[in-house]
C-alpha cells in the first residue's frame, strides 16, 4: 500500500466533505484523540458521524506530510468558516490502515516585536 497516496486521497476527500472516501483510511476500530479538548472518538463509524454532524464549512490546505512505516504525520491549514486554524495530525497505521490519529490544533498569533529582527515575514 502506498501510505501517501492513501493520505493524499483522504485529505482531498475532507477538503471536499466526500465522507465516505474520507474515512475508508480508518481502521474499524480507530480511536482518534483531540487532546486540547479532552476528547476519544472510538470507532470508524463514530470518527465519520462526528465530521458529518459538523456544521461548519470546512476548507483543508496542506503544507506537507511527512513518515514512514506505520507513522505518518500530516501538518495543515484546516480554516472553518473562513478562520484558519494550523494543525498537526499524527496518524499510526496497523495493516495498512489508520488505527490511531491525534491531532492537535493552534490559532493564528502575532508575531512578537521582540523577534522581528531575526525573522523573515
Amino acid at each position: 500500500m502506498d501510505v501517501r497516496a492513501a493520505l493524499q486521497r483522504h485529505w482531498e476527500a475532507s477538503d471536499q466533505s466526500n465522507f465516505e472516501v474520507e474515512h475508508e483510511i480508518y481502521r474499524q476500530d480507530a480511536v482518534l484523540d483531540y487532546p486540547q479538548s479532552g476528547e476519544r472518538i472510538r470507532g470508524r463509524k463514530n470518527i465519520q458521524e462526528s465530521r458529518t454532524v459538523q456544521p461548519n464549512r470546512k476548507r483543508f490546505a496542506i503544507r506537507r506530510i511527512v513518515g514512514s512505516g506505520d507513522l505518518w504525520v500530516t501538518e495543515y491549514v484546516l480554516t472553518y468558516d473562513g478562520i484558519p486554524s494550523y494543525v498537526v495530525s499524527i496518524m499510526e497505521f496497523r495493516e495498512g490502515l489508520v488505527a490511531h490519529e491525534t491531532q492537535y490544533f493552534s490559532d493564528h498569533f502575532d508575531p512578537s516585536p521582540s523577534r522581528a529582527h531575526l525573522v523573515e515575514r
